[in-house]
């Protein structure tokens, strides 16, 4: 009497599990805590780059030289690529709604001192570092959305939660026409308004994933600092988002040295370029999911070492300005398909990977306006940064193609998918 039910057992869970790989992105994971991660990350992305995009007012005011301005725009991404991992851990002990929550309260202390207290260079230093607690949302935002969703749709997952470095482009387009009417001081304090919105829509829609939280522990970072292929996508975040989020924040102080356009106008083509990355994120997290991010990234780091090349020359701002836009799209790109990657080859020890590879990122994006501040103080051009990070950009594709062919296998070990075969990629 029991055969035949049982017969239709393993039917009926093989039809199971084929409607939840075929569910719609929409359908299978939570959109409320979706949302309330890009707020919360959109938000932090604009005031992560604040500094960078008040830049050209704080260095009339202090009289900074080129390395200076560089040196100031870039430490909060390095302050928040050191802070990834911190608020990673604390994520994983307290849940990510939780430290969400408390970091959007420390941001609010840079956000006074720069309004209220940074009257001298090494003030705004410190602010600056100050300002990486906003950075490392990057650590809570993505991993807490992403654990809502199947593997096959982490790509978008990560996409539009990751799309919140839109952010800079609030940032860019209106810090400028507030220090013009205001006052620079006074923008870090109206940046307070949009803070305090986030916090409310965080606190309101997001939810802590399901299940129990992997603790990260020391331990965890050590082991995968051992292996070649830690280091190789740390190599690739660097340069597609450290291109990013550094080149964004300097942008508008090259423009300004480079082509004599007004703070204003700086600001303007700056939110265009923004435009162009930001939103091409979560684009590059679906193509990935469809044609495997191995693919894609081998042709974005390509096309990303040619736009960089072409840079070094640097040519008239309307030509400059048409590389830049497709340059940060390229990056933008590049940053999705990365975190398509993640969960396949990291599988079981994602969360550590996330913080580590973010962090990464940070510190590309802190050498990038180092970097051509130096070589403009020293040297008298931005053109040889750009001729670095287009060297940059050909060794982390010589990685991916050195590295494309043994991945299967330890995906596969590791608790990853393999959806991409070494033989057909």
């Amino acid at each position: 009497m029991l055969a035949r039910p049982l017969l239709l057992v393993e039917p009926m869970l093989r039809l199971n599990n084929l409607r939840i790989a075929n569910e719609s992105f929409w359908k299978s994971g939570h959109l409320p805590t979706l949302l309330g991660s890009f707020v919360y990350f959109d938000t932090s992305f604009m005031i992560w780059v604040l500094l960078g995009a008040l830049g050209n007012y704080v260095a009339n005011d202090f009289g900074l030289s080129p390395a200076q301005k560089g040196l100031m725009t870039a430490l909060p991404l390095l302050a928040g690529s050191v802070l990834r991992l911190i608020l990673g851990v604390v994520a994983d002990r307290i849940g990510p709604k939780k430290t969400g929550v408390m970091g959007m309260a420390l941001i609010m202390r840079p956000l006074l001192g720069g309004w209220l207290w940074a009257d001298s260079l090494e003030k705004i230093f410190l602010v600056g570092l100050l300002l990486g607690v906003a950075g490392a949302s990057f650590a809570v935002a993505l991993p807490m959305a992403s654990r809502w969703y199947p593997p096959q749709h982490q790509g978008l997952a990560m996409g539009i939660a990751g799309a919140g470095n839109s952010g800079t482009l609030f940032a860019t387009l209106f810090a400028p026409r507030l220090a013009e009417s205001f006052g620079w001081h006074a923008v870090f304090g109206l940046a307070m308004i949009p803070l305090l919105f986030a916090m409310i829509v965080f606190t309101v829609f997001a939810k802590d994933p399901p299940g129990a939280r992997a603790t990260r522990g020391s331990s965890e970072y050590l082991s995968l600092l051992r292996e070649p292929d830690a280091y190789r996508f740390c190599l690739f975040y660097g340069v597609t988002f450290g291109g990013f989020s550094g080149l964004l924040s300097f942008m508008p102080i090259f423009l300004h040295d480079q082509y004599s356009v007004s703070m204003v106008v700086a600001g303007n083509l700056t939110s265009l370029c923004v435009l162009s990355g930001s939103f091409m994120r979560p684009l590059g997290g679906w193509i990935a999911d469809r044609l495997g991010g191995v693919r894609v990234l081998i042709g974005l780091f390509g096309l990303i070492s040619l736009s960089l090349a072409a840079m070094v020359q640097l040519p008239s701002l309307t030509v400059a300005i048409l590389f830049l836009v497709f340059l940060l799209g390229l990056m933008g790109l590049g940053n999705g398909a990365i975190f398509q990657l993640v969960p396949q080859r990291f599988g079981g020890r994602m969360g550590a990977m996330t913080g580590l590879v973010g962090a990464a990122g940070g510190l590309g994006g802190f050498m990038f306006p180092v970097v051509l501040g130096w070589f403009k103080q020293s040297y008298g051009s931005f053109g040889m940064g750009f001729a670095l990070f287009a060297a940059l950009s050909v060794l982390a594709l010589i990685n991916l193609l050195t590295a494309r062919r043994r991945w299967v296998g330890l995906w596969l070990a590791d608790g990853g998918l393999a959806v991409e075969t070494a033989g057909n990629d």
